[in-house]
Protein backbone atom coordinates (compact mmCIF):
# COMPACT_ATOMS: atom_id res chain seq x y z
CA UNK A 1 0.00 0.00 0.00
CA UNK A 2 2.88 2.34 0.76
CA UNK A 3 4.42 1.70 -2.65
CA UNK A 4 1.05 2.35 -4.29
CA UNK A 5 0.73 5.59 -2.31
CA UNK A 6 4.16 6.70 -3.52
CA UNK A 7 3.18 5.92 -7.10
CA UNK A 8 -0.10 7.85 -7.10
CA UNK A 9 0.62 10.56 -4.53
CA UNK A 10 -1.76 9.38 -1.81
CA UNK A 11 -1.36 10.48 1.80
CA UNK A 12 -3.73 8.12 3.60
CA UNK A 13 -4.60 4.44 3.30
CA UNK A 14 -7.25 2.25 4.93
CA UNK A 15 -7.49 -1.45 5.58
CA UNK A 16 -11.17 -2.38 5.47
CA UNK A 17 -11.63 -5.37 7.77
CA UNK A 18 -14.92 -7.23 7.94
CA UNK A 19 -16.23 -7.77 11.46
CA UNK A 20 -15.97 -11.55 10.98
CA UNK A 21 -12.19 -11.08 10.96
CA UNK A 22 -11.97 -9.00 14.13
CA UNK A 23 -9.42 -11.48 15.49
CA UNK A 24 -6.94 -10.17 12.88
CA UNK A 25 -7.14 -6.56 14.00
CA UNK A 26 -4.57 -6.87 16.79
CA UNK A 27 -2.02 -8.51 14.47
CA UNK A 28 -2.55 -5.84 11.81
CA UNK A 29 -2.31 -3.05 14.36
CA UNK A 30 1.00 -4.42 15.65
CA UNK A 31 2.37 -4.63 12.09
CA UNK A 32 1.34 -1.04 11.35
CA UNK A 33 2.94 0.13 14.62
CA UNK A 34 6.22 -1.62 13.75
CA UNK A 35 6.28 0.06 10.36
CA UNK A 36 5.71 3.48 11.91
CA UNK A 37 8.56 2.86 14.36
CA UNK A 38 10.81 1.79 11.46
CA UNK A 39 10.12 4.95 9.51
CA UNK A 40 8.14 3.09 6.83
CA UNK A 41 4.85 4.80 7.69
CA UNK A 42 3.96 8.24 8.90
CA UNK A 43 5.76 11.53 8.27
CA UNK A 44 8.78 11.72 5.93
CA UNK A 45 8.98 8.02 5.09
CA UNK A 46 12.61 6.84 4.81
CA UNK A 47 13.69 10.43 5.39
CA UNK A 48 11.93 11.75 2.28
CA UNK A 49 10.32 15.03 3.26
CA UNK A 50 8.06 14.93 0.21
CA UNK A 51 6.51 11.56 1.13
CA UNK A 52 4.19 11.03 4.10
CA UNK A 53 1.67 8.21 4.24
CA UNK A 54 -0.17 6.38 6.98
CA UNK A 55 -2.60 3.45 7.27
CA UNK A 56 -5.66 3.11 9.51
CA UNK A 57 -7.89 0.09 10.06
CA UNK A 58 -11.64 0.52 9.60
CA UNK A 59 -14.11 -2.20 10.59
CA UNK A 60 -17.00 -3.20 8.36
CA UNK A 61 -20.31 -4.65 9.55
CA UNK A 62 -20.06 -7.87 7.53
CA UNK A 63 -22.06 -6.90 4.44
CA UNK A 64 -21.24 -9.01 1.37
CA UNK A 65 -22.17 -6.17 -0.99
CA UNK A 66 -19.32 -4.11 0.46
CA UNK A 67 -16.99 -6.24 -1.61
CA UNK A 68 -18.07 -3.88 -4.40
CA UNK A 69 -15.67 -0.94 -4.31
CA UNK A 70 -18.16 1.92 -4.21
CA UNK A 71 -20.25 0.19 -1.51
CA UNK A 72 -17.04 -0.28 0.47
CA UNK A 73 -16.28 3.44 0.19
CA UNK A 74 -19.83 4.27 1.30
CA UNK A 75 -19.29 2.11 4.37
CA UNK A 76 -15.91 3.74 5.08
CA UNK A 77 -17.64 7.11 5.04
CA UNK A 78 -20.11 5.94 7.68
CA UNK A 79 -23.01 5.47 5.29
CA UNK A 80 -25.09 2.40 4.51
CA UNK A 81 -23.04 0.10 2.30
CA UNK A 82 -24.72 0.52 -1.08
CA UNK A 83 -23.13 0.66 -4.54
CA UNK A 84 -22.96 4.10 -6.13
CA UNK A 85 -23.82 5.00 -9.69
CA UNK A 86 -20.76 4.97 -11.93
CA UNK A 87 -19.35 7.16 -13.41
CA UNK A 88 -17.77 8.87 -11.57
CA UNK A 89 -15.39 6.05 -10.68
CA UNK A 90 -13.42 5.96 -7.42
CA UNK A 91 -10.16 6.80 -9.22
CA UNK A 92 -11.76 10.16 -10.02
CA UNK A 93 -14.18 10.67 -7.11
CA UNK A 94 -13.76 8.20 -4.27
CA UNK A 95 -13.40 8.43 -0.48
CA UNK A 96 -15.02 11.73 0.58
CA UNK A 97 -14.61 12.96 -3.00
CA UNK A 98 -10.88 12.25 -3.24
CA UNK A 99 -9.37 10.09 -6.02
CA UNK A 100 -9.13 6.59 -4.51
CA UNK A 101 -7.81 3.19 -5.56
CA UNK A 102 -9.40 0.06 -4.11
CA UNK A 103 -7.51 -3.22 -4.33
CA UNK A 104 -7.54 -6.64 -2.72
CA UNK A 105 -4.66 -7.63 -0.46
CA UNK A 106 -3.51 -10.16 -3.06
CA UNK A 107 -3.07 -7.42 -5.68
CA UNK A 108 -0.77 -5.42 -3.41
CA UNK A 109 1.09 -8.63 -2.55
CA UNK A 110 1.71 -9.45 -6.22
CA UNK A 111 2.88 -5.91 -6.92
CA UNK A 112 5.36 -6.10 -4.03
CA UNK A 113 6.66 -9.48 -5.21
CA UNK A 114 7.15 -8.19 -8.76
CA UNK A 115 9.08 -5.19 -7.45
CA UNK A 116 11.19 -7.39 -5.14
CA UNK A 117 11.91 -10.27 -7.54
CA UNK A 118 11.45 -8.71 -10.95
CA UNK A 119 8.89 -9.17 -13.70
CA UNK A 120 10.85 -12.04 -15.26
CA UNK A 121 10.34 -14.11 -12.11
CA UNK A 122 6.59 -13.40 -12.15
CA UNK A 123 6.28 -14.27 -15.84
CA UNK A 124 7.79 -17.72 -15.26
CA UNK A 125 4.49 -18.84 -13.73
CA UNK A 126 1.07 -19.24 -15.29
CA UNK A 127 0.00 -19.22 -18.94
CA UNK A 128 0.48 -16.91 -21.92
CA UNK A 129 -2.70 -15.04 -21.01
CA UNK A 130 -2.78 -15.48 -17.21
CA UNK A 131 0.59 -14.76 -15.65
CA UNK A 132 1.67 -15.55 -12.10
CA UNK A 133 0.08 -17.57 -9.34
CA UNK A 134 -3.26 -17.40 -7.54
CA UNK A 135 -4.27 -17.98 -3.92
CA UNK A 136 -7.19 -20.41 -3.60
CA UNK A 137 -9.35 -20.94 -0.53
CA UNK A 138 -10.53 -24.53 -0.91
CA UNK A 139 -13.32 -25.92 1.26
CA UNK A 140 -16.07 -28.51 1.19
CA UNK A 141 -15.88 -32.24 0.57
CA UNK A 142 -12.13 -32.73 0.37
CA UNK A 143 -9.47 -34.38 2.52
CA UNK A 144 -7.15 -31.38 2.71
CA UNK A 145 -9.08 -28.07 2.75
CA UNK A 146 -7.11 -24.87 3.18
CA UNK A 147 -5.29 -22.05 1.39
CA UNK A 148 -3.25 -23.05 -1.67
CA UNK A 149 -1.06 -21.05 -4.02
CA UNK A 150 -1.16 -22.53 -7.52
CA UNK A 151 -0.07 -21.24 -10.93
CA UNK A 152 -2.70 -19.91 -13.26
CA UNK A 153 -3.61 -22.55 -15.82
CA UNK A 154 -4.00 -25.33 -13.25
CA UNK A 155 -6.89 -27.61 -14.22
CA UNK A 156 -9.76 -28.36 -11.88
CA UNK A 157 -8.74 -32.03 -12.04
CA UNK A 158 -5.21 -31.28 -10.84
CA UNK A 159 -6.50 -28.97 -8.10
CA UNK A 160 -8.86 -31.68 -6.82
CA UNK A 161 -6.03 -34.21 -6.84
CA UNK A 162 -3.97 -31.78 -4.73
CA UNK A 163 -6.69 -31.45 -2.07
CA UNK A 164 -7.83 -35.08 -2.04
CA UNK A 165 -11.19 -34.79 -3.79
CA UNK A 166 -10.82 -36.79 -6.98
CA UNK A 167 -14.32 -38.24 -6.54
CA UNK A 168 -15.97 -34.81 -6.53
CA UNK A 169 -19.32 -34.41 -8.23
CA UNK A 170 -18.94 -30.68 -8.89
CA UNK A 171 -17.03 -27.60 -7.80
CA UNK A 172 -18.20 -24.04 -7.25
CA UNK A 173 -15.59 -21.75 -8.80
CA UNK A 174 -15.53 -18.23 -7.36
CA UNK A 175 -17.65 -18.75 -4.24
CA UNK A 176 -21.33 -17.88 -4.01
CA UNK A 177 -21.09 -15.45 -6.93
CA UNK A 178 -19.22 -17.93 -9.12
CA UNK A 179 -20.24 -20.80 -11.33
CA UNK A 180 -20.76 -24.50 -10.79
CA UNK A 181 -18.69 -26.91 -12.90
CA UNK A 182 -19.70 -30.57 -13.15
CA UNK A 183 -17.32 -33.55 -13.20
CA UNK A 184 -17.31 -33.91 -16.99
CA UNK A 185 -15.79 -30.42 -17.29
CA UNK A 186 -12.94 -30.87 -14.79
CA UNK A 187 -10.42 -30.49 -17.60
CA UNK A 188 -11.13 -26.74 -17.61
CA UNK A 189 -8.36 -24.48 -16.36
CA UNK A 190 -8.30 -21.71 -13.75
CA UNK A 191 -7.28 -18.53 -15.52
CA UNK A 192 -8.58 -15.46 -17.32
CA UNK A 193 -8.85 -17.31 -20.62
CA UNK A 194 -11.19 -19.94 -19.14
CA UNK A 195 -12.42 -19.88 -15.52
CA UNK A 196 -11.61 -16.54 -13.98
CA UNK A 197 -12.04 -16.66 -10.21
CA UNK A 198 -11.62 -14.62 -7.07
CA UNK A 199 -10.06 -17.67 -5.47
CA UNK A 200 -12.86 -19.41 -3.57
CA UNK A 201 -13.32 -23.08 -4.49
CA UNK A 202 -16.09 -25.17 -2.89
CA UNK A 203 -15.95 -28.92 -3.49
CA UNK A 204 -19.15 -31.00 -3.62
CA UNK A 205 -18.88 -34.75 -3.03
CA UNK A 206 -20.68 -37.46 -5.01
CA UNK A 207 -23.70 -37.58 -2.66
CA UNK A 208 -24.40 -33.83 -2.74
CA UNK A 209 -27.94 -32.68 -3.57
CA UNK A 210 -27.21 -29.95 -6.10
CA UNK A 211 -30.66 -28.40 -5.77
CA UNK A 212 -29.98 -27.96 -2.04
CA UNK A 213 -26.75 -26.20 -3.01
CA UNK A 214 -28.68 -23.86 -5.31
CA UNK A 215 -31.18 -23.15 -2.51
CA UNK A 216 -28.38 -22.31 -0.07
CA UNK A 217 -26.78 -19.82 -2.47
CA UNK A 218 -30.15 -18.31 -3.35
CA UNK A 219 -31.00 -17.72 0.33
CA UNK A 220 -27.60 -16.07 0.75
CA UNK A 221 -28.14 -13.57 -2.05
CA UNK A 222 -31.65 -12.70 -0.87
CA UNK A 223 -30.17 -11.93 2.54
CA UNK A 224 -27.19 -9.96 1.23
CA UNK A 225 -28.88 -7.87 -1.48
CA UNK A 226 -28.90 -4.19 -0.55
CA UNK A 227 -32.30 -3.91 -2.27
CA UNK A 228 -31.43 -0.86 -4.37
CA UNK A 229 -32.21 -2.23 -7.81
CA UNK A 230 -35.19 -4.29 -8.93
CA UNK A 231 -33.37 -7.04 -10.90
CA UNK A 232 -31.43 -8.10 -7.80
CA UNK A 233 -34.09 -7.41 -5.17
CA UNK A 234 -36.88 -9.23 -7.02
CA UNK A 235 -34.88 -11.55 -9.24
CA UNK A 236 -33.26 -13.48 -6.40
CA UNK A 237 -36.62 -13.95 -4.72
CA UNK A 238 -38.18 -15.30 -7.94
CA UNK A 239 -35.29 -17.73 -8.37
CA UNK A 240 -35.82 -18.92 -4.79
CA UNK A 241 -39.54 -19.43 -5.49
CA UNK A 242 -38.58 -21.47 -8.55
CA UNK A 243 -36.27 -23.63 -6.45
CA UNK A 244 -39.18 -24.33 -4.10
CA UNK A 245 -41.25 -25.48 -7.10
CA UNK A 246 -38.41 -27.72 -8.17
CA UNK A 247 -38.15 -29.22 -4.68
CA UNK A 248 -41.87 -29.96 -4.75
CA UNK A 249 -41.74 -31.47 -8.23
CA UNK A 250 -44.00 -28.73 -9.62
CA UNK A 251 -41.60 -26.92 -11.95
CA UNK A 252 -41.81 -27.64 -15.67
CA UNK A 253 -38.79 -27.70 -17.95
CA UNK A 254 -40.22 -24.62 -19.71
CA UNK A 255 -40.42 -22.67 -16.47
CA UNK A 256 -36.93 -23.79 -15.51
CA UNK A 257 -35.73 -22.29 -18.78
CA UNK A 258 -37.47 -19.02 -17.89
CA UNK A 259 -35.68 -18.97 -14.54
CA UNK A 260 -32.35 -19.44 -16.28
CA UNK A 261 -33.20 -16.52 -18.58
CA UNK A 262 -34.05 -14.44 -15.50
CA UNK A 263 -30.54 -15.13 -14.22
CA UNK A 264 -29.18 -13.92 -17.56
CA UNK A 265 -31.25 -10.73 -17.29
CA UNK A 266 -29.98 -10.08 -13.76
CA UNK A 267 -26.44 -10.42 -15.04
CA UNK A 268 -27.03 -7.80 -17.73
CA UNK A 269 -29.03 -5.12 -15.92
CA UNK A 270 -28.29 -5.24 -12.18
CA UNK A 271 -26.52 -2.21 -10.76
CA UNK A 272 -23.51 -3.91 -9.18
CA UNK A 273 -21.56 -7.14 -9.15
CA UNK A 274 -23.70 -8.74 -6.46
CA UNK A 275 -26.87 -8.50 -8.53
CA UNK A 276 -25.03 -9.36 -11.74
CA UNK A 277 -23.68 -12.59 -10.24
CA UNK A 278 -26.54 -13.46 -7.88
CA UNK A 279 -28.06 -15.91 -10.34
CA UNK A 280 -24.79 -17.53 -11.44
CA UNK A 281 -24.89 -20.52 -9.11
CA UNK A 282 -28.49 -21.36 -9.97
CA UNK A 283 -28.00 -20.86 -13.71
CA UNK A 284 -24.94 -23.08 -13.90
CA UNK A 285 -26.36 -25.77 -11.59
CA UNK A 286 -29.61 -25.83 -13.56
CA UNK A 287 -27.73 -26.26 -16.84
CA UNK A 288 -25.26 -28.89 -15.58
CA UNK A 289 -27.71 -30.93 -13.47
CA UNK A 290 -31.04 -30.47 -15.26
CA UNK A 291 -32.07 -34.13 -14.98
CA UNK A 292 -31.27 -34.21 -11.26
CA UNK A 293 -33.17 -31.10 -10.26
CA UNK A 294 -36.19 -31.78 -12.52
CA UNK A 295 -36.53 -35.37 -11.37
CA UNK A 296 -38.27 -34.69 -8.05
CA UNK A 297 -41.43 -36.59 -7.13
CA UNK A 298 -44.37 -34.23 -6.50
CA UNK A 299 -45.46 -34.09 -2.88
CA UNK A 300 -49.01 -35.26 -2.14
CA UNK A 301 -51.46 -32.84 -0.48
Amino acid sequence: MTIAARAIGAGQGYIYLRIEYLYLKETLTEAITRRRESGLLGESILGKEDFSFDIDIRMGAGSYVCGEETALIQSLEGERGEPRNRPPFPVDTGFFGHPTIVNNVETFLDAALIIARGPEWFLEHGTDTSKGTKLFSISGDCERPGIYELPYGTSIHDLLKEVGAEDAKAVQIGGAAGRCVARERFDRSLGFEDLSTGGSIIVFGPETDMLAVARNFSDFFIEESCGQCTPCRIGNVKIREGITLLEEGRCSSAYLEELIKLGDTMRLVSKCGLGQTGGNAFRTIAKAFTDEILGRVPKSD
